[in-house]
């Protein structure tokens, strides 16, 4: 069953969202999901790396009102 957490990292600017998503992931299993909630304007972009490099998959990346959501598949 997939899970989902979010990871509520408003306020917090780089890198520290990207190492407490990192830390978050290790604790989910495959197929579960991690939702970032940033106020940092590079997160977008900075997720899509991560998720290149990581190799878990970048369900989507939208903004929403004064924040960032972004939905990661955690893919191992």
């Amino acid at each position: 069953m997939t899970e989902t957490t979010t990871l509520d990292v408003k306020g917090l600017g780089c890198p520290v969202p990207i190492l407490r998503a990192n830390r978050a992931i290790k604790e989910l299993i495959p197929g579960d999901i991690l939702e970032v909630l940033s106020t940092d304007s590079g997160a977008p972009h900075d997720f899509v790396i991560f998720c290149e490099t990581t190799g878990h998959k970048l369900i989507e990346s939208n903004e929403r009102d004064d924040f960032y959501v972004i939905r990661i598949e955690v893919t191992s």
